[in-house]
């Protein structure tokens, strides 16, 4: 009978432990997310990318402030807290590399030919999204 008493007691003690590990924050890349590339050239230093799952893949498209265009992101890598991308712009093939800081702010950087421009990324929320369509 102390066997088990002691068993027991040691179950009930670990389950918190094991609880803690499977409520640990997961940072979700799928959404709307604003960004600002201050040091772009002109026409390029804001705007939105999408990241989303179509057919249990990452997809991408960027879109500037002030044009309705959407860029294709090509080659998307997606892991847990990062994304990369390409996209073909003006003639220009542009790879994206952003990191995910917390549930609403990634930042990273672009790079073309002529050099880096960082980027700062801030998560829209749903209604964000909405008035904007």
């Amino acid at each position: 009978m102390k066997k088990v008493s002691v068993i027991v007691l040691i179950m009930v003690l670990s389950l918190p432990v094991l609880i803690a590990q499977n409520n640990q924050v997961k940072n979700d890349l799928v959404g709307t997310w604003k960004f600002d590339a201050p040091y772009a050239p002109e026409g390029y230093s804001s705007g939105t990318i999408v990241v989303s799952i179509v057919e249990q893949k990452h997809t991408t498209t960027m879109a500037f402030t002030g044009n309705d265009f959407k860029f294709p992101g090509e080659n998307v890598k997606a892991d847990k807290d990062s994304v990369l991308f390409s996209v073909y712009i003006d003639g220009q093939d542009v790879k994206v590399m952003l990191k995910i800081e917390n549930d609403t702010i990634m930042s990273g950087k672009a790079i073309y030919s002529e050099g880096e421009i960082p980027i700062t990324l801030t998560k829209t929320t749903a209604s964000e999204a909405e008035i904007k369509q």
